[in-house]
């Protein structure tokens, strides 16, 4: 039975009495374990299973909970508990008392909320601030409603005082945003939330107990919605010091204050960890207590056997620690799925996953995009691979799909008629071509693009007579096709001038690099950004767009770093591309961030850019984040590791031309000696 499985602690929590019980769980104790231990203990004491209540942070953790029952009790009387998250449990009672709501995704009511933001001419109003963009708005919007329970107005202008003249009108779009919103019958999904407590004010649902996992990660509106279910009994699970969600709005008093808010509630804590060993342990609490202690613990081993002390790994420079690691990892007997590598920004993913490449190591990167699928990586390995392999249609395909007005099918005839320029070489045929009638490009028609007839022809070239054009270029018998638009020779140009430029090159890094300066990838770069930048109405949002070319240019970088031992185009081309293109597909070493890692163990775990700045990330701090949270992060990441715990960190930058310092985890960890120096460069 699920409580014969437990230890003393797990046990003397698990049989508590009905009443308000909080169980400090802390990394790798068995909180999953306790709250099925928990359930069961309630079902043999005669508990109607309808009136327990299982609320989770994701359907995968509550249907794990419900299949472990399941194992010891018939599916009849397990269905009958109440499980779910809190969206899903409340989408459930929702539609039960009004059928006729509809549930709206984000993107929706974000191009509903924009209309009504629209309709207010803030130019003529002659502000001397400049009013929020309605996506803005919005996201502050959302995020008060999960995180307050005052007036919109009250918790936005102690934000942003200074947006105090405005504040009526943002107060009547949202006032507007929800009468639309209440005449049509649309919910979000905090709506989902606010409604049921709405409901349960007024009605209450007789629940004999609540349990709520991940307690630590309930925000205000959750918190409330809790308290409004007034059950005769709750049991939460928790632990404060993984309270990682603040920047979305979860609420660590929820958890700190339980014993106040609950007067005479009980307090237990699982403090013997069976994932990690001692020195990981040790490590770990070293650093974590030096955040308030909000009730007492300390980590206790419960495994036996042999340990390894965690290793710091210190680099010169930040690309020679993504490749170091990737050597190890490579090295390493441990299967690839039980090694993680772990990461407080995205952009240290693409390192890794480009190291690990290089070696043929499988790796999957949650979330997010791999590295190599990323459109502005792909778009310059098919430049070179095209180099390599003038044959490659499919490169020169996906090339010229930039271009617009220029799609799949029309490449192709394109790329056909270059080779046929070339006497078979796509290359001569576009810098250099021997022949000047267009080919037979479907022979399968009675139309035959190659016999124009002289007026045809004269009428097709003279269509760009008046367009700026090199000499080569007017006189390129790609002009003569019919389907090539103004838009699509200038793309065309570009390549020319790019494939004349790296024509007496061979190393890959000059190629590369001649590819990046480019003005075709400029365009390209300006076109992936501008994209990415797209709000629903059609505009551009300038910032999003600056930051997006940010990050596409830093990828080339990377890539560019990349190439830099390889002396044949060839060898880095199949590198790049050819031998490694399962990467991204199942099985292989786990690249995470510490949000995506949470929850998770390894046997082997990577932590990696290890420098102040980085981690913590300094930027997010000055944005609201807090130097506590962020030791919340490394204390998750550190407890992922099972047996061998590697810390690394690079002392420069080269091509961002910036020195780093250890972060100062690793100085509170006792890994790096001295006082800590104080704050260095932000990243993003």
């Amino acid at each position: 039975m699920p409580l014969s499985a437990l230890n003393l602690e797990q046990l003397s929590a698990a049989k508590a009495s009905l009443g308000h019980n909080l169980i400090i769980a802390s990394a790798g104790t068995g909180k999953t374990s306790t709250i099925v231990g928990r359930i069961a203990y309630l079902l043999h004491s005669g508990i109607d299973p309808s009136k327990i209540l299982l609320l989770t942070f994701t359907n995968k953790a509550a249907g794990e909970m419900v299949a472990r029952l399941e194992r010891f009790f018939p599916k009849s009387i397990v269905s009958r508990i109440e499980s779910g998250t809190f969206h899903a449990v409340s989408y459930r009672w929702l539609k039960e008392r009004y059928p006729t709501v509809a549930l709206k995704q984000p993107g929706e009511l974000k191009t509903l909320f924009r209309s009504l933001y629209e309709k207010r001419n803030f130019k003529r109003l002659n502000f001397d601030i400049e009013p929020f963009s309605s996506l803005y708005l919005y996201e502050m919007y959302t995020l008060y409603q999960n995180a307050s329970l005052d007036g919109f107005d009250v918790w936005f202008l102690e934000r942003y005082p200074d947006h105090k003249p405005l504040m009526d009108i943002y107060m009547d779009i949202i006032d507007e945003f929800e009468v639309v919103k209440r005449e049509y019958g649309f919910v979000s999904f905090n709506d989902l939330l606010l409604w049921i407590k709405a409901y349960l004010e007024e009605s209450a649902i007789p629940f004999e107990e609540v349990l709520v996992d991940e307690y630590q990660d309930t925000n205000t509106l959750q918190g409330a919605l809790i308290d409004t279910l007034k059950p005769r009994s709750l049991f939460c699970v928790g632990d404060y010091d993984q309270s990682i969600y603040a920047f979305n709005g979860a609420n660590i008093k929820n958890i700190s204050t339980f014993a106040k808010r609950y007067p005479g509630a009980n307090v237990f804590t699982l403090k013997t960890n069976y994932r990690s060993t001692a020195p990981i342990l040790s490590l770990a609490n070293r650093v974590i207590e030096r955040n308030e202690r909000i009730y007492p613990k300390k980590l206790e081993v419960g495994r036996v056997g042999r340990h390894h002390p965690p290793r710091l790994l210190i680099y010169e420079e930040l690309f020679d620690q993504y490749q170091a690691i990737a050597h190890m990892i490579k090295e390493t007997h441990i299967p690839h799925d039980q090694i993680a590598v772990i990461f407080r920004n995205n952009a240290s993913a693409d390192g890794i996953e480009a190291s690990l490449r290089e070696l043929g190591t499988p790796c999957k990167r949650k979330g997010g995009t791999s590295f190599f699928e990323a459109k502005e990586i792909k778009f310059l390995l098919d430049l070179l691979a095209l180099l390599v392999n003038p044959k490659d249609m499919m490169a020169f395909i996906h090339i010229f799909s930039y271009a617009r007005g220029i799609g799949s099918a029309l490449a192709k005839e394109f790329f056909h008629c270059l080779v046929h320029f070339g006497e078979g070489d796509l290359i001569r045929g576009a810098l250099s071509p021997r022949l000047f009638d267009l080919p037979k490009l479907n022979p399968h028609k009675n139309i035959q693009l190659g016999l124009f007839d002289d007026d045809l022809e004269i009428g097709s070239i003279s269509r760009f007579a008046k367009l700026s054009l090199s000499e080569e270029i007017r006189a390129h018998p790609l002009l003569k096709h019919p389907r090539l638009s103004q838009d699509g020779l200038f793309f065309f140009q570009e390549y020319y001038h790019f494939l004349r430029s790296v024509k007496q090159s061979k190393n890959p890094g000059t190629i590369l690099q001649k590819a990046i300066e480019s003005k075709l990838y400029k365009d390209v770069v300006d076109r992936l950004s501008t994209q990415r930048a797209q709000l629903k109405s059609g505009e551009i949002d300038e910032e999003k767009k600056r930051l997006s070319q940010d990050r596409i240019l830093r990828k080339a970088r990377l890539l560019l770093d990349l190439s830099r031992p390889y002396k044949e185009l060839q060898r880095f081309v199949n590198a790049m591309i050819l031998g490694g293109s399962e990467l991204s597909e199942g099985e292989g070493v786990n690249l995470l961030t510490v949000h995506a890692s949470k929850g998770l163990e390894f046997s082997e775990v990577y932590i990696v850019d290890l420098m102040d700045g980085r981690f913590p990330n300094r930027k997010l701090m000055s944005k609201g984040g807090s130097i506590e949270e962020e030791r919340r992060l490394f204390y998750v990441a550190v407890t992922r590791a099972k047996d061998k715990l590697y810390l690394s960190l690079a002392k420069r930058d080269r091509i961002k031309k910036l020195d780093f310092i250890p972060s100062p985890f690793l100085h509170e960890a006792g890994l790096v000696k001295g006082e800590f120096p104080g704050a260095s460069g932000d990243e993003d």
